[in-house]
């Protein structure tokens, strides 16, 4: 299996999670050399694979078919978060978390699927989040990358499907990692909000990685990885009406706090 963003957060509990299911591991991120971060899994193997480029991805589906022959499991983990209220967020951080969060997980599909197909065989695994799903207010570039990945795993779900090719989409809400440390943003209360609700999960990355591992095992489509997110995304399914009050509420919380004035 390959995963991406595997040096830390999600990729690297992931990581160990397949590793002491006897997997073999080709564990990738942006550093050119191995990170210290994976020397409690010396069985993996890592590559540098900066998702926004394609010449990386070629090398690493090179290395896939010349050493293994066949991938069954590419996980589309990597990504980074941003935020804020959308008069205050920059054209330039749009294109960066649609390059690496959006278009970084296409590349990764477009690249294996020819792979996978030629097998018949294997899974897509691609990190949303509850943000694709339900969308609240202050968090534009982020929903709308991660809805964009919830799309494009429907819709490789049906397309991919004849070939007996799976392909799953992960859903969790904040958990413990170190995402908090990518954020970018011009909006400093709702960077300070995100980077709270971040490091104060009491869920850890291992917790929501072992959910991920069971929803993967199961075949399941959406994995939903806790309690908050099934609840929200069920409320917005059946119960709209209630949904889009409490969104609304929040968002009238946010700018009471801040003392914001119209105009």
């Amino acid at each position: 299996m390959l995963v991406t963003g595997a040096a830390s957060g999600l990729g690297r509990a992931l990581t160990r999670q397949f590793v002491r299911r006897g997997a073999r591991v080709l564990a990738t991120d942006v550093a050119a050399e191995r990170p210290a971060s994976l020397d409690d899994a010396p069985s993996v193997t890592y590559r540098r694979l900066d998702v926004r480029e394609g010449d990386d991805w070629s090398a690493a589906y090179s290395w896939v078919d010349d050493v293994w022959r066949g991938v069954d499991l590419v996980v589309n983990n990597a990504g980074v978060a941003a935020g804020g209220r959308i008069e205050l967020t920059t054209m330039d951080q749009w294109q960066w978390i649609v390059d690496i969060n959006l278009l970084g997980v296409v590349r990764g599909c477009r690249t294996f699927t020819p792979m996978l197909k030629r097998q018949r065989t294997g899974h897509l695994v691609n990190v949303a989040s509850a943000a694709g799903l339900v969308h609240p207010a202050r968090m534009a570039e982020y929903n709308s990358v991660k809805a964009g990945v919830v799309a494009l795993s429907e819709t490789l779900r049906y397309e991919l499907q004849p070939y007996g090719i799976d392909v799953s989409v992960v859903c969790p809400t904040f958990f413990r990692t170190n995402l908090s440390s990518s954020l970018r943003g011009h909006d400093p209360d709702s960077k300070a909000s995100a980077r709270r609700l971040i490091d104060k999960s009491p869920v850890s990355a291992d917790t929501i990685a072992g959910r991920v591992v069971a929803g993967v095992d199961a075949r399941r489509h959406v994995i939903l990885t806790d309690r908050a997110g099934r609840f929200a995304y069920y409320a917005k399914r059946i119960a709209r009406p209630v949904y889009d009050a409490v969104m609304l509420r929040e968002s009238a919380k946010m700018v009471e706090r801040q003392g914001e004035t119209d105009g």
